[in-house]
């Protein structure tokens, strides 16, 4: 089993483990600290030794802050946890606080004390976190203190070791491109910006780099390390030699000098002492490396990690395995789908469904030689008012029975060696009611607006995020999430700089891969998301027309279930584009099934005329 449903909130270690930082902090004169749900790599995924944030409040969301002083606590999350969070901390211990709408940074500037001493672990925070902290404690008169060893650290008795899973090279038949030649353009771009040197903090980015893969988070095949590139061509990669086989160790040794992670500071200070001007993604690297570079007489160069948009642009052979691992996680969905439309209400429950799904993606990479390694987040099994947390995450301790009425969202993806998957389809249980149908097609309607758009180049996420709302601002109705994310090539599946919403400033270029997932959510009654994960294409002229626009090419296949649909509430282009979006998923996955599952497809995909 990749997920486990283990309960991982627990508000009773509040109390206990508070009191224990809050003596720490006293004994060593400091007045608060922070607590970010980070590591020094500043992953969406840690290893089980960096939840320090989990650890001290019982929170397990993805994205979290805590600020502890010396008589009061908070909590801040954004609008995906607002209800999860509620039920994983002691209220009588944290304060909730929206990590959006009044982040630490305002949050500081309005109710630190003047002379207060707040705590924070440089290697947790980025550069740009600790300016927008700084400056607001300054403002009232605060001090923000770097400490040397995470307090966390001292008082977290069986805190786990890091973690030593195995690096695989990655084959380039699915990278598309050898290491060596990355490294080529890389090197390039380092020296365009200035640079002697660029620091990858970025573990997404340095099993892109040099082609390998790993084991060291949850649900995503990274090995946790940094590269320090160089525009002479020196590369150092710094990593568990443990980690590494005699065919890996070979492997990256003929691209860089391997070295310990401990080495780091030391090697990046020497460069430093030598005049090294080091360029850093002021938006993911660690504020430690900054002040080790200025500390020792360097220069630390704000420049974006040179990965990253080559990462997030997909290559002919990613894109090629983007469409195959589609086609083949289509077909275990279906099976899936095909058998949860058999089950009657009331005989099944959330961690059931979970199962049965790994268990259809795993029989159908066996039956197709492309094995799944493993899912790409824990999966979302919401029913009813479950499905109304957009982040829910299923536990033993949470299982729910699906329900004869309601709504069961299913929001789950997989890691294959060609390419990495997130799909979420909403049923009904039984029989749905007229607003579950109606509020249904309205975030359709949302998600047929992205896949059908058409735009010029330089066109943000941010640009396009409206398009996928505005069928629910009609109704007075919105979501508190962002429409789509971008997702790697077995690698993240929430990678950026790429995103479609409010904040996606990233342009849209040839080959970026999201989702587009708008939703709906009403609380304690059920949730509703879509999601495909779609291609920026080429741009091309349209007829008649001037300027040449970027498209979409949808590449998740599975059906939306029609039992939900109010057909008067789309337009005919709308309806044009759902049969034929139905007729492509019958035509690529139905020869990929049989019998039952075949039949119901058949009957899943049929046209609406």
């Amino acid at each position: 089993m990749f997920q486990s449903f283990e309960s991982a909130g627990d508000p009773s270690v509040g109390k206990p483990r508070v009191a224990l930082l809050r003596k720490w902090l006293s004994d060593n004169g400091i007045d608060g600290f922070i607590v970010p749900r980070a590591d020094e790599h500043q992953g969406e995924y840690v290893a089980e030794r960096s939840e320090r944030l989990c650890w001290l409040t019982g929170f397990s969301g993805s994205a979290g802050v805590a600020i502890v002083l010396a008589d009061s606590a908070f909590v801040f999350v954004d609008g995906r946890y607002t209800l999860q969070v509620r039920d994983q901390v002691d209220l009588d211990i944290f304060a909730i606080e929206s990590l959006i709408d009044n982040p630490p940074a305002t949050w500081i500037r309005e109710n630190l004390a003047k002379g207060t001493k707040l705590g924070f672990d440089p290697w947790l925070h980025t550069i740009a976190d600790v300016k927008a902290l700084k400056a607001s404690a300054e403002k009232v008169g605060a001090t923000l203190v770097p400490l040397p060893q995470n307090p966390i650290d001292a008082i977290w008795q069986d805190q786990p070791e890091p973690p030593l899973a195995k690096v695989n090279i990655h084959p380039e038949a699915y990278a598309g491109e050898l290491a060596k030649d990355k490294l080529k353009r890389l090197t390039s771009a380092i020296a365009a910006d200035g640079a002697t040197h660029a620091v990858l903090t970025d573990p997404s980015s340095l099993a892109w780099t040099f082609n390998i893969r790993g084991g060291d988070v949850p649900h995503t095949p990274l090995a946790l390390g940094f590269a320090v590139l160089a525009a002479d061509g020196r590369h150092s990669v710094f990593l568990d030699m443990r980690k590494l086989g005699r065919t890996e160790n070979a492997y990256l040794n003929q691209l860089a000098d391997v070295k310990a992670p401990a080495d780091l500071e030391g090697f990046i200070a020497d460069l430093a002492r030598n005049d090294a001007r080091i360029a850093l993604d002021p938006v993911l690297a660690a504020d430690r490396l900054r002040a080790l570079i200025e500390e020792n007489g360097g220069t630390a160069i704000a420049a974006p990690d040179p990965a990253r948009l080559p990462r997030a642009t997909k290559n002919s052979a990613e894109v090629a395995g983007a469409r195959a691992a589609h086609r083949r996680d289509g077909a275990a969905v279906a099976k899936l789908l095909c058998w949860l439309d058999r089950q009657a209400p009331g005989s099944l429950d959330e961690v059931t469904v979970v199962t049965r799904l790994e268990e259809c993606r795993r029989a159908t990479g066996e039956e197709t030689q492309m094995p799944l390694r493993d899912v790409s987040f824990a999966t979302i099994s919401g029913s009813g008012p479950h499905g109304a947390i957009m982040h829910y995450r299923v536990s033993n301790a949470t299982n729910r029975v699906l329900g004869d009425g309601e709504l069961f969202l299913l929001d789950s993806g997989a890691q294959y060696e060609d390419g990495t998957t997130d799909i979420t389809r909403t049923m009904p249980v039984g029989k749905p009611n007229d607003e579950m149908r109606e509020r249904f097609t309205l975030v359709l309607k949302g998600m047929i607006a992205i896949s059908t758009a058409r735009f010029p180049a330089g066109t943000r996420g941010a640009d396009i995020d409206a398009l996928a709302r505005i069928a629910l601002w009609k109704h007075g109705l919105d979501y508190a999430h962002g429409t789509g994310h971008g997702v790697g090539s077995y690698l993240a599946v929430h990678e950026g700089p790429q995103r479609i919403a409010k904040t996606g400033t990233e342009k849209l270029l040839s080959g970026m891969i999201l989702s587009n997932e708008p939703g709906y959510y009403k609380q304690d009654h059920y949730g509703i998301r879509l999601e495909n994960l779609i291609l920026v294409t080429r741009p091309d002229t349209l007829p008649g027309g001037d300027i040449a626009m970027h498209g979409f090419e949808t590449l998740t296949l599975a059906p939306f279930d029609q039992r939900l649909l109010r057909t008067d509430l789309l337009t005919r282009e709308e309806l044009d584009w759902l049969n034929a979006y139905h007729a492509r998923v019958l035509s690529e996955i139905g020869p990929m099934l049989d019998g039952e599952t075949l039949a119901w497809l058949e009957k899943a995909t049929a046209p609406i005329v």
